[in-house]
């Protein structure tokens, strides 16, 4: 089997873009979000906030995402962004042994904002920053104190060049410059399950990962149960970014 390269991620976190990213090297089977899908949309929904109604994909299931991603990974080196909260009932050694880890963090003021704006209605259990930790711990555990590598997400932002080339030499693949830019209009929706892309849209218009400057974001304008998911989500936050890449 090729290797399985999966970014752990949560959501609002860029990841979209960093897959975006790989997508334009062309040497991997890329896949967005596959056990968020199933989460979502499989036949026995797991989310918090599902209604008798709402879409389902009979024969969809966690399982059968992953069998999906093997039969992949027979043909050619896979490339998976996903959360880990899909899946923390999966996280056996034999299963996570076979994926080569690293994980994209951001600052939860940024993405709880974020999320805050797209569903104010949003669970706490879609947040996933306890889950990111947890299987971050675990990992580093199992390999012996070891961490997978970490990139957070200001830092790519900042110098997507060094940054990406650390990640690829942290996950033992060829770091490709040409991939860090693309032509604007395309569209990264059509490789999403969500909604048509409206989360999106700045994406398909940008033109590659270009270095932005640094922006801060206050959380204390925010609805008190915002900012008490974020007291509670920063804490693992911080942990994981004492581990993260600095080139």
């Amino acid at each position: 089997m090729h290797k399985i390269i999966a970014l752990w991620a949560v959501p609002r976190s860029t990841s979209t873009a960093f897959e975006w990213m790989m997508r334009q090297r062309g040497d991997l089977d890329c896949l967005h979000e596959p056990f968020g899908e199933a989460w979502y949309q499989g036949e026995n929904p797991l989310w918090p906030r599902f209604k008798e109604g709402e879409k389902t994909t009979p024969g969809l299931t966690l399982e059968s995402v992953w069998a999906d991603i093997q039969t992949r990974a027979e043909k050619a080196p896979v490339f998976l962004k996903d959360f880990p909260h899909y899946i923390n009932h999966m996280w056996t050694p034999d299963f996570l042994a076979n994926f080569t880890h690293a994980f994209l963090i951001r600052d939860p003021a940024k993405t709880i904002t974020s999320m805050y704006n797209k569903w104010p209605d949003f669970d706490e259990l879609e947040v996933g920053f306890s889950e990111q930790r947890a299987l971050f711990d675990l990992l580093t555990a199992l390999n012996g104190g070891a961490p997978p590598p970490v990139v957070d997400s200001d830092d790519l932002l900042e110098n997507p060049h060094d940054m990406t080339r650390a990640f690829c030499d942290a996950v033992d693949i060829p770091f490709i410059e040409s991939a860090l830019s693309w032509e604007p209009g395309g569209d990264p929706s059509a490789h999403s399950w969500w909604d048509g892309g409206s989360f999106h849209a700045n994406l398909a218009q940008s033109t590659g990962l270009k270095a932005q400057q640094r922006k801060y974001v206050e959380i204390e304008s925010t609805p008190e149960r915002v900012q008490r998911v974020h007291r509670r989500a920063k804490p693992h936050y911080d942990h994981m970014y004492q581990y993260r890449i600095t080139q």
